[in-house]
Parts: C-alpha cells; structure tokens; sequence
C-alpha cells in the first residue's frame, strides 16, 4: 500500500517513519538542523511547488529521506488510515 503525498508522488506506507507540521517542526531547532543537513545531502524532495504544510519522512533502501506535502498532517494521516 502507498501513501499519496500530492502531485502524484507515492510513498510505501511500511517505509513512512513519521508525519511532521511544518509550523511545529521548524520551531525547534533540531528539527531545523536535521532538515538542513537533509537538503544538503539531497535527500529532501518536494510534492508541491508552493509553501508546505507537512513533511513525510521516510525510509528508502538504507537511507532516511524527507518529503515536502502541500496537506496537512491530519490529512495524511487519514490518506494512511484508509489504505490500512
């Protein structure tokens, strides 16, 4: 089963390690670290071309990755509840 992040981006519900706000997440310092270190290692993508509200991230083979989401993380959550 998959998990539909927006603009036809798919992420394997078995491989999703957490769904983040943006607003929350990005008030902690960690956090913003740990996102900037991703985007250095050009492990971030992005499902929108505007502001995000979300953040999946993920395990792809050995690697943690980190997908931006124009929805909210109430919706994602309900997105993964379906396909359960």
């Amino acid at each position: 089963m998959f998990l539909h992040v927006g603009n036809n981006k798919n992420i394997r519900l078995r491989s999703v390690v957490g769904i983040f706000d943006m607003d929350n997440a990005t008030l902690s310092a960690v956090s913003r670290k740990f996102l900037s270190l991703k985007q250095r290692e050009g492990l971030v993508e992005s499902a929108i071309e505007e502001i995000p509200k979300s953040f999946v991230l993920y395990k792809d083979g050995e690697e943690y990755k980190i997908c931006f989401s124009q929805l909210s993380t109430s919706a994602l959550r309900g997105r993964m509840r379906e396909n359960l």
